[in-house]
């Protein structure tokens, strides 16, 4: 698949281009600072990296084209550094590209404290964890939440996401849950499987 992976610098994003690279999918990647990106997807035959920034339109605009199949969202938030509302406004910017370029799905990762009251299955727990994100975590926290509330008013658009709570290393074993279960505060998931997840919903349609 052609593919386009915004947050290929992160931990998640790491997992997500190594996995692409080993899926033999074409990855175009946007990032600020190229040079952070491993030498070997730098030198990679199937993967194109173009400088920029994904709170630039235009930026946006050269990474997703009519041949685009899936888009990989895998930006994260750092609670002190990051600007406010990083994530829904990359999101904002990629939809609109997406709607004028007829792309036709985007795979996002979300936040666990993110919760939906009528799919998900509210527990102590999930309420602790949601208190506990909106009272320490805010500001990823919210940008999360914005960014959710988003995606919800774009529904002309094919897109799909996963919410993990906590993301750890770890290796990849395929095994995890997906849906709208009870979890804890305990609840984690690798990063590599959340890649593993991700990438399956490029063309799974179940949700």
């Amino acid at each position: 698949m052609n593919i386009t992976l915004f947050g290929a610098t992160g931990k998640l994003g790491s997992a997500l281009l190594s996995q692409c690279i080993e899926a033999g999918h074409e990855i175009t990647v946007l990032a600020r600072t190229p040079s952070k990106l491993p030498t070997s997807a730098l030198e990679h035959s199937s993967v194109t990296v173009v400088q920029g920034d994904a709170l630039k339109t235009e930026d946006v605009d050269r990474v997703l084209f009519t041949e685009t199949q899936a888009i990989l969202f895998a930006i994260g938030v750092d609670e002190k550094n990051s600007p406010q509302n990083l994530c829904t406004d990359t999101t904002r910017n990629i939809l609109d590209v997406m709607r004028a370029k007829n792309i036709p799905r985007l795979v996002w990762c979300g936040g666990g404290s993110n919760l939906l009251p009528l799919r998900d299955k509210i527990t102590f727990g999930s309420k602790f964890v949601r208190w506990y994100a909106n009272s320490f975590l805010n500001h990823r926290h919210t940008d999360k939440e914005h960014q959710m509330e988003l995606l919800n008013a774009n529904k002309d658009i094919c897109w799909v996401g996963i919410r993990p709570l906590q993301m750890k290393k770890g290796p990849k074993r395929g095994v995890y849950r997906l849906g709208y279960d009870k979890f804890s505060g305990l609840s984690n998931i690798s990063f590599a499987d959340c890649a593993h997840a991700m990438i399956g919903m490029m063309e799974d349609d179940t949700w």
